[in-house]
């Protein structure tokens, strides 16, 4: 801008003057038009950063947001160009650089044109900022009702030299409510030659009815694979060795911001000169080498929390950001738990090979369940860490609840195992009853025997587990133990026997076991229902009851029926201790009570956790 006042006159000096400060060269050629006092003001002329001069001059230029380019582009080409404009995305993602080439795009003299001269005044001025039909408004500064009043005033005057007026807001979201309302009527009836840019890191402070007279564009963090390649290409023009490690480094730290990659680059090269290394961009911002995420991570799936508190106090010694590293742990672990669940995670994670094998390691000794819960953990840490000084106190606290977390089985873990036994265990004989080998050789072998061809008789159809499955109940090791355990699952024999023989539910429901003697399982037969007696005879059911009970008690049975009480006796023993406690209930309270405590779930809950029922409450 010097340059242009001091040479006026002079149109291939000024050319010279604003293509060095954008771009970073010059032309000899047009060098050649410069006076003395020309070059020396160059000469003196401030260093540009490398996010200045790498600024994009063409829709070309522009890195990771093609779905944008692209339609701007079509829009130019048909001429369907809206009167506004809303640019939205994070920080360093290129928005108020896609406006800036949108209006040269429409004030080049050569246009509206998809690609500007970049040399025709309109350009050259756009470019310096210098132009008077394109104004550039800061959002945060110039967000009263009486400054956007003024602007509406400007509206109606037609532009000095271009084809457009076009008005640059950045930073949109920042106008009171009272500034957007005083916009809302140009807004929505712009005069023709008017062209609003709006762009925002805050979509959602924008009022809908500002965002509803607009073309919304949503700007997309850059990956990291693209930065790695812009930043190489800078070093490159800039003459400085940068490894691949460092540029990835710095991609990682920018979180897809290439504008903070850009101006990391500027810092690593005021800071080691012409050759930067992985370790400079890791002691300069503070960053933790992959490796070190990835070892951090593995002391935290094997729960060893010695380890894991031994590793933050080494970084925290180091220097290095720990809220940083809170934020990479949960990116390593939302990684993990996707290598988990998706068969091509490689295509979905911007990883290098060596990270994939990493993460694949990790991933065959745990499960989604347990990483979603050290997610959760991190999730919360990371913006707790935000608001306290005590950074390192607060992630070591979560990083000793994420390793137990990563190894502790969770109740729900339980309880969905024990309903998976519950389900094998009413399974129907005939998916696993028909090869059921004899007492000898389950003791001899503890492998599961063969399938064998199916069993014509209905009794070789109950259910039963097999062999290399788990009990859910140890072996019986006396008469009384073997009983008591046939009286808490009465309930599910006489279900599992109903699948196998109608009406045995209604039969053997009144009925219960009285014992055990040698091989003979004793089921007593209360004397009112010895009209029963024939169904009790049925070959069928006698059957289906010695193999559900053998199966139970893991041995070869023979179902006896004797008169006795049957279930009256067993109601009335839990009568009788109620009423002794002082608390009167009827018998089918009772019975309810008493089928809620034999349920198989409870029974295996008791066993786990080594428990006993104190009450039952219905």
């Amino acid at each position: 801008m010097l340059m242009m006042l001091l040479h006026r006159e002079n149109v291939a000096c000024r050319y010279v003057v604003v293509k060095s400060v954008q771009s970073g060269y010059r032309t000899e050629r047009n060098r050649r038009g410069c006076s003395a006092a020309c070059r020396r003001a160059e000469e003196r002329m401030p260093y540009e950063v490398l996010a200045r001069k790498w600024r994009p001059q063409q829709f070309e230029d522009v890195v990771g947001q093609d779905h944008v380019v692209r339609t701007l582009q079509n829009a130019i080409k048909s001429g369907r160009l809206a009167h506004a404009y809303l640019f939205v995305g994070p920080r360093g993602t290129g928005k108020t650089s896609i406006a800036r080439l949108l209006a040269k795009a429409l004030n080049c003299e050569k246009g509206p044109t998809v690609k500007p001269c970049g040399k025709c005044d309109n350009c050259m001025e756009i470019a310096a900022g210098a132009s008077l039909d394109v104004l550039e408004i800061d959002g945060a500064s110039n967000n009263t009702v009486d400054q956007i009043r003024d602007l509406r005033d400007t509206v109606r005057y037609a532009p000095a030299r271009g084809r457009f007026k076009i008005y640059i807001i950045d930073e949109v979201h920042m106008l009171t409510s009272s500034a957007f309302n005083a916009l809302l009527k140009t807004l929505e009836e712009p005069p023709a030659h008017v062209k609003f840019l709006f762009a925002t890191t805050e979509p959602d402070k924008v009022l809908p009815t500002i965002v509803s007279r607009c073309q919304r564009f949503d700007l997309r963090r850059i990956p990291a694979k693209l930065i790695v390649e812009r930043l190489g290409v800078i070093a490159r023009s800039e003459k400085v060795k940068v490894d691949d490690d460092a540029l990835l480094a710095i991609a990682r730290g920018s979180e897809g911001a290439l504008r903070d990659a850009e101006s990391a680059l500027d810092q690593l090269i005021a800071f080691k000169g012409d050759s930067i290394h992985e370790e400079d961009v890791l002691s300069v911002f503070g960053l933790v080498a992959r490796r070190g995420v990835e070892a951090l991570a593995g002391a935290i799936l094997k729960g060893d929390i010695a380890g894991v508190i031994g590793q933050v106090a080494a970084l925290d010694d180091a220097g290095k950001d720990l809220q940083r590293l809170a934020m990479d742990l949960l990116e390593h672990f939302r990684n993990l738990a996707v290598a988990i669940n998706v068969r091509d995670a490689a295509s979905v994670l911007d990883l290098t090979d060596a990270q994939m094998d990493t993460l694949r390691e990790q991933a065959s000794g745990t499960d989604t369940a347990r990483v979603l819960r050290v997610v959760e953990i991190l999730a919360d840490v990371e913006e707790r860490m935000r608001h306290t000084l005590s950074k390192r106190t607060l992630l070591e606290t979560a990083l000793i609840r994420a390793s137990r977390a990563a190894v502790v089985v969770s109740l729900e873990e339980i309880l969905a195992k024990i309903e998976e036994l519950r389900g094998s265990a009413d399974t129907p004989a005939s998916a696993g009853m028909s090869g059921r080998p004899a007492p000898q050789e389950r003791e001899r072998s503890p492998d599961p025997p063969e399938a064998g061809p199916p069993q014509a008789e209905a009794g070789e159809a109950a259910g039963r587990h097999d062999k290399g499955e788990p009990f859910l109940f140890p072996e019986a090791q006396s008469v009384e133990d073997q009983k008591g355990i046939l009286v808490a699952r009465w309930a599910e024999i006489v279900e599992k026997a109903g699948k196998v023989c109608v009406g045995a539910r209604g039969l053997l429901g009144d009925l219960a076991p009285g014992g055990v003697e040698d091989d003979e399982v004793i089921i007593e037969v209360d004397p009112e229902f010895e009209e029963d007696d024939a169904r009790l005879k049925d070959a069928r059911l006698r059957k289906a009851l010695e193999h559900i009970i053998g199966d139970i008690l893991r041995r070869e049975v023979v179902v006896v029926f004797r008169p006795g009480s049957g279930m009256t006796n067993i109601v009335q023993e839990h009568q009788a201790k109620i009423e002794e406690a002082g608390v009167g209930e009827t018998s089918d309270a009772v019975r309810r009570k008493q089928k809620i405590a034999e349920d198989p779930v409870v029974q295996e809950t008791l066993r786990i956790f080594k428990g006993e029922i104190i009450e039952v409450r219905i």
